[in-house]
């Protein structure tokens, strides 16, 4: 059961707590900063995501322009500004999109 809804945008969760972090976004606050190089996020997994940036090796590498990543989803995220590749595609529109989470969203 999600009995906490976001006014905003409709999605449930089981916590109020989630609700509220989740809300954070709507309102544009980013309170938690990297201390390496001063980038702000909404939540605290995303910074923690970024935070493996400055500690990993980046393997992987586009021909293209050389730009490096650490995690292949990244490059082939990347790789797609290239080729211009468009994989995930709407069932109802037909519209595509380069990254499952776009969508998602839309």
């Amino acid at each position: 059961e999600r009995p906490f809804c976001c006014t905003d945008c409709g999605k449930r969760f089981n916590r109020n707590s989630h609700l509220v972090r989740h809300q954070s976004i709507h309102a544009g606050e980013r309170p938690y900063k990297c201390g390496k190089c001063g980038k702000r996020f909404h939540t605290s997994f995303h910074l923690l995501q970024h935070k493996r940036t400055h500690l990993e090796e980046r393997l992987f590498r586009c021909t293209d322009c050389g730009k490096r990543f650490n995690q292949n989803g990244n490059f082939v995220t990347h790789w797609c500004i290239h080729t211009g590749e468009r994989p995930y595609k709407c069932g109802e529109c037909g519209k595509s999109f380069t990254q499952s989470s776009a969508l998602t969203q839309h």
